[in-house]
């Protein structure tokens, strides 16, 4: 899939606002606000429930890698998740973040 057909459906899931559980949060991460080397995608089945946390990192801008955003949407849409959200912007990359979701050493 085109990354900019898998952004416009990852753009119109976020767009439809929150319609309840399971729910999917995507938030961007990057040294600087330019560019996003890694995503974390949540998972959350119920209200009250751990997420569940994935990290994918790309070498170069992460929102424009077509394999990740194809997996965006692909984990989006099996999971049947009823609301997507995503934080706007590219979060400051740091250990802290990153140790967070248990996949970096």
């Amino acid at each position: 899939m085109h990354v900019d057909k898998a952004k416009k459906r990852i753009a119109k899931q976020v767009k439809k606002g929150f319609h309840g559980y399971p729910l999917v949060a995507l938030e961007y991460f990057g040294k600087t606000p330019d560019s996003a080397s890694e995503v974390v995608i949540s998972y959350t089945e119920e209200e009250g429930a751990e997420p569940q946390k994935q990290r994918f990192a790309s070498a170069g801008d992460a929102r424009e890698d077509e394999t990740i955003q194809s997996t965006l949407l692909k984990i989006i849409e099996r999971a049947d998740a009823k609301t997507v959200t995503e934080i706007e912007g590219i979060s400051t990359l740091s250990e802290s973040c990153s140790s967070k979701t248990g996949t970096r050493s």
